[in-house]
């Protein structure tokens, strides 16, 4: 079939589907938007020139003022954590998989981190995965961002201020190892080990 130019909105009641077909003639859907507006396919999504892109997440809460230990998922990137520090929280970054490239975790301290207490983020698979951090101090003293790298674990040490906040995106993951920039801005300031 020949290409066909639009000059003007393509509109559909029933959806779009950009498919393959095989050698027998059967059809793989590897894109499709739906009825509904909703997007769904295999492929990669590329960017090029400049793009803004934003997304709508859910704001959900780590600890409830009696600690947690948490495993992030794929399907959680995108969303705004809040923390209350009154007792422990260890928050483990998702398991290893070429399919984390991209993904990002913000992270707000709504409860300082009561004194004696942490919170951590670790890595999946012990010294095999990195974070890249730029760790600043949030005080209204003149600071400069310090760089840290080659750790596992990114804490929020005891007495960490209302409103610190943390950052981290998978820049690269082969499923053995991975590493992660970490954006970090509290006080006292995070730490990586």
């Amino acid at each position: 079939m020949a290409n066909t130019t639009f000059n003007g909105s393509v509109r559909s009641e029933n959806g779009f589907k950009q498919i393959t077909l095989d050698a027998a003639g059967a059809a793989t859907n590897n894109f499709t938007v739906d009825s509904s507006g909703n997007v769904s396919g295999t492929g990669t999504l590329k960017l090029t020139g400049q793009a803004n892109i934003r997304i709508a997440v859910d704001n959900s809460t780590f600890n409830d003022s009696s600690g947690s230990t948490s495993t992030l998922t794929a399907a959680q990137s995108g969303t705004i954590f809040t923390i209350d520090g009154t007792d422990d929280v260890v928050v483990n970054m998702p398991a290893l998989s070429t399919g984390n490239v991209g993904l990002w975790y913000e992270f707000i301290v709504t409860t300082a981190v009561a004194s004696g207490k942490t919170v951590t983020f670790v890595l999946p698979g012990s010294l095999v995965s990195n974070f890249y951090g730029m760790l600043q101090l949030e005080s209204g003293t003149a600071a400069n961002p310090v760089g840290d790298e080659g750790g596992d674990t990114l804490t929020l040490p005891a007495t960490t201020a209302l409103n610190g906040r943390v950052k981290l995106t998978c820049i690269t993951d082969d499923g053995t190892n991975s590493t992660w920039k970490a954006e970090a801005l509290s006080t006292p300031i995070a730490t990586i080990a």
